[in-house]
């Protein structure tokens, strides 16, 4: 039961350094355009001819 002492708290922390990271990259709108790759690599406007 001692073990619960240390591993309840470590647990907690872990859970909300997760926490901090995922809102972190919420606000740097790292999710903004989940489709974007999806869709592009089914356009052929870059198949032959890149953009310089």
């Amino acid at each position: 039961m001692n073990v619960l002492a240390y591993l309840i708290p470590v647990s907690l922390i872990l859970g909300g350094i997760g926490l901090v990271a995922f809102v972190f990259t919420v606000k740097s709108r790292q999710y903004e355009d989940p489709d974007g790759a999806a869709q592009r690599i089914l356009s052929d406007d870059y198949d032959d001819h890149p953009k310089p």
